[in-house]
């Protein structure tokens, strides 16, 4: 006959089954700690390729014809001569800025394909490549810097950043799409032209 109190005592000796227990109580764990590193590590690396992408374009388009019509910065009172220091910027409160790209008006379409493709030197896509030309703002503004009637523009200050740029991940961005954020990269201007066999 089977003494049922027995039974429970018999079953907690028994250790046949331990580590099959503990495996399946620390294996997703394990694969949710493995799945947020290999994640974290992807955002992480995008995030630098952005951030240098934006770096090498900030300098290309510092050197480049601008990319938008900027003439708005480069018109003064009349008290402003032909080869006066540039006033400083914010007389009237703010330094003035003239944008394009997203979410602003649209880019020049050539100046801004050779900013993304290089056109024989590096580009942002280069570096980067699931950026594209729609996740780019470029913003030139005031900086108070130069004379006025520079050739080949006025010194500003030029930033890229970007928006509307989601990071691509295995799993993450599926369930929940996350942004990189817009990290705006800034540089003084030099001269705003490509020349193009033009400058002597």
């Amino acid at each position: 006959m089977v003494n049922l109190l027995r039974l429970p005592r018999r079953f907690i000796a028994q250790t046949s089954g331990y580590a099959m227990t503990e495996t399946m109580m620390i294996a997703p764990l394990l694969i949710v700690l493995c799945g947020t590193l290999v994640e974290t590590t992807l955002m992480m690396f995008q995030w630098n390729q952005t951030v240098k992408a934006l770096q090498v374009g900030a300098r290309r388009a510092a050197v480049s014809t601008p990319l938008t019509d900027i003439s708005a910065l480069t018109s003064y009172d009349s008290a402003v001569g032909q080869g006066d220091p540039v006033p400083m910027p914010g007389s009237s409160g703010t330094p003035r800025s003239v944008s394009c790209g997203a979410g602003a008006d649209p880019c020049d379409t050539d100046a801004l394909a050779r900013l993304m493709n290089g056109s024989g030197l590096t580009g942002i896509q280069d570096i980067a490549p699931f950026i594209g030309p729609e996740n780019i703002r470029v913003t030139y503004q005031e900086s108070g810097l130069g004379y006025v009637g520079r050739p080949f523009g006025p010194v500003l200050t030029v930033t890229l950043e970007v928006r509307n740029l989601a990071f691509d991940l295995l799993l993450i961005d599926d369930l929940v799409p996350v942004n990189i954020p817009a990290h705006p990269v800034a540089i003084t201007s030099e001269d705003l032209s490509d020349c193009e066999g033009t400058c002597s």
